[in-house]
């Protein structure tokens, strides 16, 4: 019979006391390490919102899905709509003569958050804005964000355009991890279409000029929002991605994205806490040509830990035993859980360190003969013991 064991194991983290939360003056933020995919901080995170500008992440990621799938090309010229040239606020300055490239559409959105560019990408891709929009809210729920709908693709106000901090985040999350090839242009610190308007060709984020490793992506703003971004940055060898919102003006958004930036960085470490190939536990074989088999961990575990306390740190391993041979190297058998305070846990597969073979004639007789070992003592140990009266002797 298989059996759920459970050991304890010790990990040595050379900790940075455990930092403090960060309170943010946003009213909603996500703030998540990419590098160690460990969540920082969430703060209403998963209730759905206006998300103003910060939505075009979405239209740009359907477009970048079409380059990658070959319907489009960055050279692919779309026409300009009347309802795209009339669209209101932030504006790429569009009319209804020109026919822009694609990649002039992307440097558009992501620089002069263009709302007439997301609409001309969303009539080019899918004929109207609102089929287009569906696409999107279905798109959206396919690749995880739940708490996403989409009425239009730039983010003008509408009760039916609503993501959650945690949605906008994986989706810059995948943005920046599934389209490299495309990800600089949020870089951009400034673009003009055709040189119209000076005015709007620097990009909104306001972090790209600090020189704190900040390349992207999307700020946003209206009345119900108030003014959020989606920001990413790399310092060493660590990529941090957050989401704030609810900021009351341009410099508190400015100045709360910075204060993220140095937070993620500067408060937590990054340690190598078990090192790949490293046995963990160890599992007993059914039916094998060996009896045990190794637990390991397949690479080496890096973990974000606050900083500021040198100590030890608590995990636990899951696994099933005896595992049925044959049984592969690599092959998953069980799971290190490792917990940190304040932070989520941390689940690491166990590995089969070695392959395991089905044993032969002699491994299946010892292996039959325990069987039988163990079937014996259990009905010996549960028959009942001779009563008192039994064993009296008759009397005389």
């Amino acid at each position: 019979m298989k059996q759920i064991l459970t050991a304890l194991a010790v990990l040595v983290v050379a900790a940075l006391p455990a930092a403090a939360q960060f309170d943010t003056r946003a009213t909603a933020a996500w703030i998540y390490d990419q590098t160690t995919d460990t969540v920082l901080l969430e703060k209403n995170s998963d209730t759905p919102l206006p998300p103003a500008s910060m939505s075009k992440l979405m239209t740009l990621n359907m477009l970048f899905e079409a380059l990658q799938d070959g319907r489009v090309t960055l050279d692919t010229r779309f026409n300009v709509s009347s309802r795209a040239k009339d669209m209101g606020g932030s504006s790429m300055f569009l009319t209804e003569a020109d026919r822009p490239q694609v990649e002039e559409l992307i440097k558009g959105i992501v620089v002069q958050s263009g709302n007439d560019a997301c609409v001309v990408v969303a009539e080019g891709l899918a004929g109207t804005e609102e089929s287009f929009a569906r696409l999107m809210t279905e798109r959206a729920q396919a690749l995880g964000m739940e708490n996403s709908t989409f009425a239009n693709a730039s983010g003008w106000p509408n009760p039916n355009q609503r993501m959650s901090m945690e949605d906008l985040g994986i989706l810059a999350d995948r943005i920046i991890s599934e389209f490299p090839e495309y990800y600089g242009y949020f870089g951009m610190e400034e673009w003009g279409f055709d040189g119209r308007v000076p005015t709007n060709h620097r990009n909104r984020n306001p972090l790209l000029t600090l020189g704190i490793g900040a390349d992207g992506l999307k700020t946003g703003h209206t009345t119900e929002a108030g003014y959020g971004l989606v920001g990413s940055a790399v310092q060493g060898d660590r990529r941090i991605v957050f989401v704030i919102t609810g900021l009351d003006s341009e410099d508190a958004r400015a100045e709360e994205a910075e204060r993220v930036v140095n937070w993620a960085f500067r408060q937590f470490v990054q340690k190598t806490v078990v090192e790949g190939g490293s046995r963990l536990a160890t599992a007993d074989v059914w039916m094998g040509n060996a009896q045990h088999v190794g637990l390991v961990v397949p690479e080496d575990v890096e973990l974000l830990v606050p900083a500021l306390v040198q100590g030890e740190m608590e995990a636990h391993i899951t696994y099933e035993s005896p595992v049925h041979a044959p049984v592969e190297a690599g092959a998953r058998l069980g799971t290190l859980h490792i917990q940190l305070p304040d932070m989520e846990a941390r689940e690491v597969p166990l590995v089969a360190e070695a392959p395991v073979t089905r044993g032969g004639f002699v491994p299946r007789v010892r292996t039959a003969a325990m069987v039988l070992y163990e079937r014996i003592r259990e009905e010996t140990a549960s028959a009942p013991e001779p009563s008192a009266e039994l064993e009296a002797e008759p009397a005389s």
